[in-house]
């Protein structure tokens, strides 16, 4: 038989041999509570992490490719690895592809390292609320809309009302708090790397790698093959841990919500070129 060479070889290699095991778990997609293909949640990512970390080795490595979403699933998954990390005594090596923002930021920084391809895009450390504004659309219509409320702030930011000043005074308020959490965490888990101000680490910003590294938002540019054979040696195992196929799919929600949900998600990795 022919001996592997090229790409097909490196794809072969990790798993022949007496090297360490690495297992490697990739985090791909939207950060949403919702269960869905192709999104990241605590209930999806868990049992992968648990898997990864039950394995033999030195270390987990995990890919993080995500432009974000949820800061409640980031906090979560984030903490998890960090738990379990403290659990097996191994370390985290985080590796960034496309993209390392917002929330998907926030779990990055549960590594104890972090190596981002030199164009990918880290940071976007903020918090953002979105929505739309139909007021005098029904009106245009000929529509009478009915709303009754026990609690006077129970139609907060309704989009068929006026927008009114202390309903986004509230808004801004829970941002502000929501932001202060990712603050801390990045700062709990970064410390002393850090190399630059907070008026401008924390505007909500985003930047290239190579212009993380200076901020110390990453340890280090690379990728995971040539990553992790200069550190455990050229006969290193990697063993994929991916979601078990069952015998049915996740459930669907129609076309109408996954359409709305895949523009959604486009509109995310839009917002950074991707």
């Amino acid at each position: 038989m022919a001996k592997s060479s090229g790409f097909v070889g490196w794809l072969t290699r990790p798993f022949v041999g007496g090297g360490p095991i690495i297992p490697v778990v990739r985090l791909h997609g939207v950060i949403a509570a919702e269960q869905r293909l192709g999104r990241l949640n605590i209930q999806s990512v868990a049992p992968l992490l648990e898997r990864a970390f039950e394995m033999a080795g030195p270390a987990v490595a995990i890919i993080v490719n995500s432009p974000g979403g949820s800061a409640v699933q980031s906090r979560l998954i984030a903490k998890r690895i960090r738990d379990l990390a403290a659990e097996h005594e191994k370390q985290v090596l985080v590796f960034v592809e496309d993209a390392a923002a917002s929330g998907g930021y926030f779990i990055a920084t549960a590594g104890d390292e972090i190596i981002a391809d030199p164009s990918s895009i880290v940071g976007s450390i903020g918090v953002i609320f979105a929505g739309f504004g139909f007021a005098g659309t029904m009106d245009k219509l000929g529509v009478e809309r009915r709303v009754h409320t026990a609690g006077k702030n129970k139609s907060t930011l309704d989009p068929f009302l006026p927008e009114k000043p202390e309903d986004v005074e509230r808004i801004k308020q829970m941002e502000l708090d929501v932001h202060q959490v990712f603050i801390d965490w990045v700062k709990a888990r970064r410390g002393a790397k850090l190399k630059a101000s907070d008026d401008q680490l924390f505007t909500g910003e985003f930047w290239s790698a190579v212009r993380g590294l200076d901020l110390g938002l990453v340890d280090a540019l690379g990728d995971l093959h040539e990553t992790l054979r200069t550190r455990f040696g050229e006969n290193v195992r990697l063993r994929p841990v991916e979601p078990r196929r069952g015998l049915f799919q996740l459930p669907r929600f129609g076309l109408g919500a996954d359409l709305a949900a895949a523009i959604e998600d486009r509109a995310m990795w839009t917002r950074f070129g991707l």
